[in-house]
């Protein structure tokens, strides 16, 4: 007569599969549990119902095993062993897919002038705080801010022409010389940007930035910066090495 064996480890991690879906689950199980009781649990995870399901076991190289169909057997009288798969095939008549197609789950649709009336939503609290948008004297000095902005680094670039010589002069970077290259507005931000053909690669493109060309120069060369960073002057090309071989 041949003994059953009941692994020592309480729990036991198994990926869980069905006939059901194409997604694999994860689960920790414990080895106390009945088939019964495991099928339960999975009812939650592959959406098949309990009384449908047949079990089978895979190893961690997903070797068919045996088929776990003893709903009375605890699942340590098993060989599940951490990795191995837990296969649910449905009787129920179900379709493959069928509970991860979202195009057949009713959609609840809220109209504007619904959720205007509400009192519990956040545009409600974002109105009685006066937040964000609502706040009108903090919305006009934000738009105040943004035309003043504008409107400097407009007149930055006034002075700024393609085809000049300059220096880009940045806070806590070191000086890079370069060629004016571009000047105006960009699709990837607002505001007026000035691009530079750096010397040497020290730059992050080659004109072109999200499939737009602006400018065309060699890779790593091409960077944009914002007007005010940009001085105009005779700046002859300097050599920083980067080029030469060790």
């Amino acid at each position: 007569m041949s003994s059953v064996t009941v692994r020592s480890a309480p729990v036991v991690t198994v990926l869980i599969s069905s006939s059901l879906n194409t997604f694999i689950a994860e689960k920790r199980l414990d080895r106390g549990l009945t088939l019964a009781e495991l099928k339960c649990k999975l009812e939650l995870v592959v959406g098949s119902p309990a009384s449908c399901m047949d079990l089978q076991l895979f190893s961690t190289d997903n070797t068919f095993i045996q088929n776990l169909d003893q709903d009375d057997a605890l699942l340590g009288s098993y060989p599940v062993d951490d990795g191995c798969r837990i296969h649910v095939i449905d009787k129920s008549g179900a379709k493959a897919g069928e509970y991860e197609d979202l195009s057949r789950v009713e959609k609840y649709e809220l109209s504007q002038e619904a959720y205007d009336k509400r009192s519990d939503s956040v545009r409600s609290f974002m109105k009685k705080n006066r937040l964000g948008k609502f706040n009108e004297e903090e919305t006009s000095q934000k738009a105040t801010e943004q035309l003043r902005k504008l409107e400097e680094e407009r007149l930055a670039a006034e002075a700024i022409t393609p085809g000049s010589r300059c220096e880009v002069q940045v806070v806590g970077q070191p000086t890079k010389r370069g060629t004016v290259m571009y000047v105006g507005l960009t699709d990837f931000k607002p505001g007026i940007w000035v691009g530079i053909q750096y010397d040497e690669p020290l730059g992050k493109h080659d004109g072109s930035v999200e499939g737009k060309r602006y400018f065309t120069c060699s890779p790593k060369y091409g960077a944009f910066v914002k007007p005010q960073y940009v001085v105009i002057g005779d700046f002859p090309e300097e050599d920083y090495g980067l080029d030469d071989e060790m």
